[in-house]
């Protein structure tokens, strides 16, 4: 049985305004990471461009999410942050991945249904095709674990399809080769914490979303104290006071998402939030959860926003992150090549 070396990838689009549900749902569990795993983290740029984006606006994001990362508390020295555009590894791969996965793989993807909406034949191919470059992004680093979202489980299973094909396509290549029974692990995905799905602030069944029109949907990263403040406040809630058990939660979406923010912020669990506020009216909570939004994410913007005045030293993080990135993936595709039966400058 092949032995594949412990690692984490996960990647980040720069397509907007950072917010709470990026910095809950995907971004404290990166730093967290940290300190059990090896960890890739990217700016996936190129996944950015399968709808069009003002190229002056993307390499703002691009430095916004890289901002984002580091202020939050991941270590660019100790693991490696660069943006996706800079590592050719990852479109040469998504290439023969290409070649690999079935076009019925794709057209099942329900994010590719949601983005291209009723006029999918006018889609971008790189749309279409976006998941198996997702596959690329973490298989040329043949990492093991990514940490998702519950929407992104989906493309994770469909990474792993396409590393078990390409491992049964090629298997008598991989073994001739050297690589034993596998060459790409089937990679585990990593669902953790208390809030994987944070919810808009102006409708709780609906997914925070930096698209939504309405600034007070969502809490960005770079929103100031006063602003955080005054989404919350202004954040809608029912008439009820807060239930003493979870239980009591449901059916009331809205009610449930500021509770589990609450949660997710204090690194508690919902039904200590309860233990505290159960049988409170909004108007106690709300106050609450506003000071502890702001103790936690106050700091980060204002370091996001410092980083940003520097973009230089960003871009410095990004290249040196690309080096080591590209260090450790062009091996690896190397690898793919000879299994193929490419033939390859030495």
């Amino acid at each position: 049985m092949t032995e594949f070396q412990p690692r984490v990838f996960s990647g980040v689009q720069p397509t907007g305004n950072l917010h709470l549900g990026n910095y809950l749902g995907a971004i404290v569990n990166f730093v967290a990471l940290q300190e059990s795993h090896d960890c890739i983290y990217c700016v996936v740029d190129m996944h950015a461009i399968t709808v069009w984006q003002d190229p002056t606006e993307l390499s703002r994001q691009i430095r916004e999410v890289t901002a984002a990362f580091v202020a939050a508390g991941i270590d660019p020295v100790k693991h490696v942050v660069f943006n996706q555009s800079q590592v050719s590894a990852h479109a040469e791969l998504a290439w023969i991945f290409n070649c690999v996965a079935r076009i019925g793989w794709m057209n099942r993807m329900t994010q590719f249904k949601d983005k291209a909406g009723k006029d999918k034949e006018n889609a971008s191919l790189g749309l279409l095709a976006y998941p198996s470059l997702m596959a690329a992004d973490i298989l040329a680093y043949k990492a093991t674990h990514v940490p998702v979202g519950e929407d992104q489980k989906q493309h994770l299973e469909l990474t792993r399809d396409i590393a078990q094909k390409f491992n049964n396509d090629y298997a008598a290549s991989i073994a001739a080769h050297g690589y034993g029974d596998a060459y790409f692990p089937l990679t585990e995905p990593l669902i953790t914490g208390p809030a994987t799905r944070i919810m808009s602030l102006r409708d709780g069944t609906k997914k925070m979303s930096k698209s939504d029109p309405s600034d007070y949907s969502r809490i960005n990263l770079t929103d100031d104290a006063d602003a955080i403040a005054q989404k919350i406040r202004k954040a809608k809630t029912d008439a009820d006071a807060l239930p003493s058990e979870t239980e009591g939660l449901k059916g009331r979406p809205e009610a449930d998402n500021l509770v589990g923010i609450y949660a997710a912020l204090a690194g508690i669990s919902k039904q200590q939030v309860l233990d505290q506020f159960g049988g409170q009216q909004f108007s106690a909570f709300k106050p609450a959860l506003a000071d502890l939004a702001v103790q936690k994410l106050g700091p980060i913007g204002a370091e996001m926003r410092r980083l940003m005045a520097d973009p230089g030293h960003i871009d410095q993080i990004l290249a040196n992150g690309a080096l080591r990135a590209d260090a450790i993936a062009r091996p690896i595709l190397d690898g793919v090549k000879d299994v193929v039966g490419f033939i390859r400058r030495n």
